[in-house]
């Protein structure tokens, strides 16, 4: 039996004219890692809510396989994330997730990632944030998708603020010295169709729609 056949959501990728994005395959994972341990953000600073990235090697390395694959394993339809990987010339330079709780009926999404360092400054956060939007409201039909960060992660905010989300409100979150302000963001299905790119293809989803519950395509 190929792997496909019993887990659509290989099937599904997301390609814009610079990259892709699709589940890494397990073989796939050490590429993956490398990145991680290359760099994701400048030392002293902790992006994340988790500080993931300031684990020993091997750990970061083991609980990093077992993020991937527990997301696997839980996937249940009221309770999704895509955490797809940013493919370059075949080669995984980032993390792109796109997460909802009972999505069919709310139609709301939410967006997380990370890029390696030697690959930041060349856009290609924008073009993964744009790839899974695209996936969010052409390929799901979404009414609305949601992200946030912490105030000083500056590239973060203004990734955000390049694509067309507008701000909605602020959060406290955990982080490595207790708590920080977040700066929430929405984007509405109308601001996105006015902004909406028509060099974004997505291949696959139909073999998985039904893993998404109540999820299809948009006029």
């Amino acid at each position: 039996m190929g792997q496909r056949s019993f887990w659509p959501l290989f099937d599904l990728v997301v390609r814009t004219p610079r990259l892709e994005v699709r589940l890494p395959r397990e073989h796939e994972f050490g590429a993956l890692i490398e990145v991680v341990d290359a760099g994701v953000h400048e030392p002293g600073a902790m992006p994340f809510f988790v500080s993931w990235t300031e684990e020993e090697p091997d750990v970061r390395a083991r609980r990093s396989a077992q993020f991937w694959w527990g997301q696997r394993a839980s996937w249940h339809q009221d309770d999704w994330a895509f955490t797809g990987a940013m493919f370059v010339e075949g080669r995984p330079v980032g993390v792109q997730e796109l997460s909802a709780k009972r999505f069919a009926a709310v139609r709301s999404v939410e967006t997380g990632s990370w890029l390696g360092l030697a690959h930041q400054g060349r856009g290609l956060g924008r073009e993964m944030r744009e790839a899974v939007l695209h996936l969010a409201f052409a390929g799901l039909g979404a009414e609305e998708a949601l992200s946030g960060a912490f105030e000083d992660n500056a590239s973060s905010l203004a990734t955000s603020r390049a694509v067309g989300y507008e701000e909605n409100g602020e959060a406290r979150g955990p982080r490595r010295d207790g708590a920080g302000r977040t700066i929430r963001f929405r984007m509405s299905r109308r601001s996105w169709e006015g902004r909406r790119r028509d060099d974004i293809e997505i291949e696959g989803l139909a073999s998985c729609l039904e893993m998404f519950v109540g999820a299809g395509p948009r006029s």
